[in-house]
């Protein structure tokens, strides 16, 4: 919600009606933005302004400049919140917006392509389907891509809607070649339901300093020293399982392409908690027992723990059996730039803070 207040503010400032309108000179034809520090002016001041503005593009985060952009054309091209207009005047075409939503992707390594086609359109009313991309347009998304400049502005859907989680916003979202909404049922019948997400941000600078997620803030805080910049591409609210072992623990947790495996033991030679991390190597079709009896009171480790436990005797020598079963849970994962990790546990309600010299502390999240 606080995101959705700063964009109101936001929009309010663009228009005027806090402060009137943002200072402009009339000799250079510019339009400048104290709030980035950077200017408008030409055919991309002209085109911002005739398509929707801060609402659409945000704030400009760039001067205007010669750039190569993901399709290989290069031109002069200036970046904003939510958007990269590229200026196609010397060949005949105009102002164009990037294709971030499909960069975007890109980077996060999940290529459009790597998504699931639909056949054919859903059975429901308001519904448009895209052969050419194999997906769907329906309700919400639908009405905003129709409103707002359809394919020239949004490009084609290139996924279905689903749900995503990210530092500053967790719901239903969509992507287009050009760019991603965002669902706001609490806005609903408002013309903020529908939000764009700030791809230009976003892909222009994909390793700066992103937000820490909110649950997260407090105890990032209390440790300045160890925590500074989170890198981007959080997990927030993740399916996670742990398990108790007689000298540690496992955290098994939902990755975008793969899963991880966290293994947290005290270490007596270091006289604190360490921490490793391994790729789940479990596939489902395989033995989930190793065929082990434990001793009496104790558990025999299954599935991607037990295959980990297993092919890996130190790791066995070090946790020895388990002493409780599989609980799941929900979680969150977020890496900083520098090398440390924050790994929370939302049963109960506790972070591990992993330091880049793969020494660990387990404390309560600051509320």
């Amino acid at each position: 919600m606080r995101r959705i207040i700063v964009f109101l503010l936001m929009t309010m400032l663009s228009s005027g009606m806090l402060f009137g309108p943002s200072s402009a000179s009339a000799a250079t034809g510019n339009r400048c933005f104290p709030e980035t520090g950077y200017c408008i002016a030409g055919s991309i001041r002209t085109y911002w302004e005739r398509n929707g503005g801060l609402q659409v593009f945000g704030y400009p985060i760039s001067a205007l400049q010669t750039e190569t952009n993901n399709d290989n054309w290069t031109g002069p091209t200036q970046w904003f919140q939510r958007d990269r207009l590229e200026d196609h005047a010397a060949q005949g075409i105009g102002v164009l917006a990037g294709r971030l939503g499909a960069r975007y992707l890109e980077l996060q390594g999940r290529g459009w392509d790597s998504y699931e086609r639909v056949s054919q359109p859903p059975s429901r009313n308001f519904c448009r389907y895209f052969p050419i991309t194999g997906h769907s347009l329906c309700g919400a998304f639908l009405n905003y891509w129709e409103r707002n400049g359809g394919l020239e502005r949004f490009g084609y859907p290139i996924t279905e809607p689903f749900q995503e989680n990210m530092a500053e916003f967790s719901g239903t979202v969509q992507y287009f070649e050009r760019r991603r909404m965002e669902l706001h049922p609490e806005l609903a019948g408002t013309q903020y339901e529908v939000l764009l997400g700030l791809l230009g941000q976003e892909v222009r600078d994909p390793y700066g300093c992103k937000a820490v997620i909110r649950d997260l803030q407090k105890t990032a805080a209390a440790y300045p020293d160890l925590f500074g910049c989170p890198a981007p591409g959080p997990l927030v609210s993740v399916p996670i399982v742990t398990q108790s072992y007689e000298r540690g623990q496992m955290v098994w947790m939902k990755e975008r392409n793969s899963n991880s495996i966290w293994v947290v033991y005290y270490d007596n030679t270091r006289g604190s908690l360490v921490w490793e991390l391994y790729e789940d190597q479990y596939h489902d079709g395989e033995p989930a027992s190793g065929g082990e009896t434990p001793p009496a009171g104790l558990i025999e480790p299954v599935r991607g723990f037990g295959k980990l436990w297993r092919n890996n005797p130190q790791i066995r020598n070090t946790l020895g059996w388990a002493v409780t079963p599989e609980t799941p849970d929900i979680g969150h994962q977020q890496y900083f730039r520098g090398g440390a990790w924050m790994l929370y546990r939302a049963g109960p309600d506790r972070v591990f803070l992993m330091r880049p010299d793969n020494r660990a502390d387990d404390v309560a999240r600051i509320k």
